[in-house]
């Protein structure tokens, strides 16, 4: 008792010190998130965490712990943030000091919840379960809270490049990426468990139980390809360089250039282009003549069959803008209209719950579209469109009836050569998985990429670069367990989680 009560002063002493070892470690959390993937640094945080856990004398403490991990984790993945920022340095100076701090703060609260409730457990594979369980839990609140921020849940660490990601990303099919997260958590807390032994053959047996379900399911066939060639274009337009009428002519007739030359690139058969988000300047849905431009570009000097899918600003009747995907026909008319229905908490619209001085979303921002739409183009299989930020929202980006496969289009133009532009496509990547759809990204400065329904990456075009990409596009994979039940699976595994650690506790 003498010790407990001497430890616990020490703790109070600390004070600060502490705070900083928490922030650390979820820095540290940090480098197992894309492009780094440094997984076993989870296997020094987490572990730390817990160990901060249980010095803590109260929940109170416990939660500021969690708080320290969560800032600290979120101020290193998502830094790029400042980035956008700085387009517009010299009207929004003052909100860099805010920007990335202030949100990282926000998202902290999500880890420190779950790490108050885990302190009331009984330290070891209680505490652990319950600490897995509510996090998950807190991740699928973050998706729908204050209009939904999901980014880099720790389950993304497993989106590896090449067949490693290939195989170890196959559970998301099952359970999502927030059941990934879940597996991510408890795998990464053995080490802190007692019978280190132990801890290591549990965690060696679900590592083996990981790769082999990986493998057996990366070889389930996928449907025939629909004999389509996809040509995505990426014209390299730095952001902001659309300031006047002769700026917006050349970048138009860049893409029309590219766009040409990724069709004849495609040879015969059925293709479709897929333009950029907003890479057009023009408002496609009321300019014939931009439509009609396109059109012949597609089809080889005349009107013809290729239609094309061009991320386009628009106007709806009540005057306020929409960040929208238009289907542009072969001669020109408009197939389809898709509006993006997720937009960005203090970049497409100033959400009531952001207290600033000042308004940094003019005229009330975009006007969100009603949810995820399947488009059906003659000759075409059916599509599911993902614009930009509704990429990372597993189990939200496919209506009924089902796609045969997925766009994104996207513009990371915002923030530059940062890990955010990668961290963005992991997250398009593990929706194919989730969804056993193909995908295909089409972004303004890259990265441009393809993925099977397995999430195997057929090509990419890199950051910086202009160019196209043509890809014959893969059959779909009849619907996955996740794809049918969607965040019900992870939320009842997390539940699980936390009743078996509660269990006699």
């Amino acid at each position: 008792m003498s010790e407990t009560l001497e430890s616990t002063a020490m703790l109070e002493r600390a004070g600060w010190r502490l705070d900083v070892a928490a922030a650390v470690l979820g820095g540290i959390a940090a480098a197992a998130l894309p492009p780094l993937c440094l997984l076993p640094a989870l296997w020094l945080a987490i572990p730390g965490l817990l160990a901060l856990i249980a010095a803590a004398p109260r929940a109170r403490r416990a939660f500021r712990v969690g708080f320290w991990f969560g800032f600290g984790h979120h101020l290193l993945g998502l830094y790029w943030i400042t980035d956008a920022i700085l387009i517009e340095a010299a009207k929004f100076w003052w909100f860099v000091p805010i920007a990335v701090p202030g949100l990282a703060a926000i998202l902290a609260l999500f880890i420190a919840v779950p790490c108050a409730l885990a302190w009331w457990v009984r330290p070891g594979w209680r505490r652990l379960l319950v600490l897995a369980g509510a996090w998950t839990l807190a991740d699928l609140a973050r998706q729908f809270i204050g209009g939904g921020f999901p980014w880099n849940p720790l389950g993304s660490g497993w989106a590896l490049p090449g067949f490693a990601g290939d195989v170890l990303l196959q559970p998301v099919a099952w359970i999502g990426t927030p059941g990934l997260t879940l597996l991510t958590l408890l795998l990464a807390g053995l080490p802190s468990l007692p019978g280190r032994r132990r801890a290591a053959m549990v965690g060696g047996a679900m590592v083996l139980l990981w790769v082999g379900f990986g493998l057996w399911r990366l070889h389930a066939p996928a449907g025939r390809a629909p004999g389509v060639a996809v040509v995505l274009v990426q014209g390299d337009v730095p952001e902001g360089a659309k300031s006047d009428e002769a700026a917006a002519a050349r970048i138009f007739q860049r893409y029309l250039d590219l766009t040409a030359q990724g069709v004849a690139n495609a040879g015969a058969g059925a293709k479709i282009v897929v333009w950029p988000e907003t890479a057009s300047p023009y408002l496609m849905r009321r300019d014939s003549l931009a439509r009609l431009s396109l059109a012949e570009a597609a089809n080889g000097g005349a009107v013809g069959p290729v239609p094309a899918l061009v991320g386009s600003v628009r106007f709806g009747r009540d005057r306020r803008p929409r960040n929208s995907l238009i289907a542009v026909s072969g001669e020109g008319g408009v197939l389809g209209i898709y509006d993006k229905f997720h937009l960005v908490p203090g970049g497409e619209y100033q959400p009531a719950w952001l207290p600033l001085p000042v308004q940094i979303v003019p005229g009330g921002g975009f006007a969100p579209g009603h949810g995820p739409e399947t488009l059906t183009l003659p000759g075409l299989p059916p599509v599911g469109a993902l614009i930009c930020y509704e990429a990372i929202f597993p189990g939200q980006v496919v209506a009924s009836p089902r796609p045969d496969w997925l766009v994104n289009i996207t513009n990371d133009a915002w923030f530059g050569d940062s890990t955010g532009p990668r961290q963005h496509l992991a997250a398009a990547r593990m929706r194919a998985v989730e969804e056993g759809l193909p995908l295909m990204r089409a972004a303004n400065t890259g990265i441009s990429a393809g993925f099977d329904a397995h999430g195997h990456e057929l090509g990419r075009l890199g950051l910086g670069a202009e160019g196209t990409l043509v890809f014959a596009l893969p059959g779909k994979l009849p619907p996955p367990p996740f794809a049918r039940w969607g965040l019900v699976i992870p939320a009842v595994l997390a539940l699980a989680s936390i009743g078996a650690g509660l269990r006699r506790a």
